[in-house]
């Protein structure tokens, strides 16, 4: 079949600024993909391509050159060629979505409970950083809204204050109650880590992602094996494109879990590849998404059903359809602490 695909870019607004440890983010740049073809001239696909500047392996100052030509590579060929776009999976996660989303003729991607409307998606509370007190109203927020699973983002204020926080938590909610997850961005210096580490874990925290930079497989394997809370990790699979190399890096870091970004860890096809080479270690895994607007939050959600079944009972991250102003309608909406596709609605 012959496509024609056309690129937009387009700068999305939070509506409240985003912190993390790498710094804060106010607004935020998508390429968007509209596919077509003229033998089916009533159809189209949408898909976005959301690198984050900081972080994304594939994002240069000739992001949408590279972008383009790999758009054009595909209407020559018609096909999506998996072993030139590995390196590039913000583009290819987006030129997967089009391609899912025409194919489909909607945007229900795949046949599952949560694209037929009939189960949701657990997910949990994302609480940004920022000052003890706005963590601690945002914190206020999720729980108010009916989140079971808080996931904080810390490493930017004093670790004392961060340490409060979760003793509020607890001081309220049982780890029955609630589940906390934690994400320090690899704001730790390996040599404070395991310390810091044993002082969180008093709070029964669930896992903490990525809590040295990544690149030091040594230093994380050595946490992994000694942290008294399990560690995930997410930053630290950017990049590892071959199948070989993710099992490799598993059987050598055995982390308790791993968080994976269709946007940063390959595509669709990479996250279903991680999940598969999790498994076979006996590794945890859920997605989340990359900062995407509700293109690319649908597309995730859509897969992740796929990969996980009709009942899941592990939050997932895609609590962020809320962050911009002017972000883009899809048929999803939060439910509490869940996220539902409605197509009706």
């Amino acid at each position: 079949m012959k496509y024609k695909i056309d690129i937009t870019e387009r700068v999305l607004h939070f509506k409240q600024p985003a912190g993390t440890s790498r710094g804060i983010y106010t607004t935020r740049k998508s390429w968007f993909l509209k596919l077509t073809s003229p033998e089916m001239p009533d159809r189209c696909g949408v898909g976005e391509c959301a690198p984050l500047p900081d972080l994304s392996c594939d994002f240069t100052p000739e992001y949408a050159k590279t972008l383009r030509a790999l758009c054009d590579k595909f209407e020559q060929e018609g096909i999506i060629d998996y072993a030139v776009m590995r390196p590039y999976p913000s583009m290819l996660f987006g030129l997967e979505t089009a391609l899912a989303h025409f194919n489909a003729g909607s945007t229900a991607f795949f046949d599952t409970a949560f694209s037929r409307s009939e189960a949701g998606i657990p997910v949990n509370g994302l609480v940004w950083m920022g000052s003890y007190d706005e963590m601690l109203g945002r914190m206020e927020d999720k729980i108010e809204q009916g989140f079971h699973c808080i996931k904080l983002k810390i490493g930017a204020i004093d670790f004392d204050m961060e340490l409060d926080l979760l003793r509020r938590i607890r001081e309220r909610f049982s780890h029955r109650e609630m589940t906390i997850r934690l994400d320090a961005n690899g704001a730790f210096t390996f040599d404070e880590a395991l310390y810091k580490l044993e002082l969180l874990s008093q709070y029964a925290v669930h896992s903490i992602e990525q809590p040295i930079a990544a690149r030091q497989w040594g230093n994380m394997a050595e946490l992994c094996r000694e942290s008294p809370l399990p560690i995930a990790l997410d930053e630290e699979l950017i990049g590892v494109n071959v199948t070989d190399m993710k099992a490799h890096l598993l059987n050598i870091i055995k982390p308790a879990y791993i968080v994976l970004k269709p946007s940063l860890h390959g595509g669709m096809r990479g996250v279903e590849e991680w999940v598969s080479a999790a498994r076979a270690h006996d590794t945890g895994s859920w997605i989340t998404s990359a900062l995407e607007s509700n293109v690319g939050l649908n597309a995730i959600a859509q897969l992740t059903a796929r990969i996980y079944g009709d009942s899941i009972r592990v939050p997932q991250g895609l609590g962020t359809g809320l962050l911009f102003e002017d972000n883009i309608d899809r048929p999803i909406e939060l439910r509490k602490d869940e996220l539902w596709y409605c197509p009706n609605s």
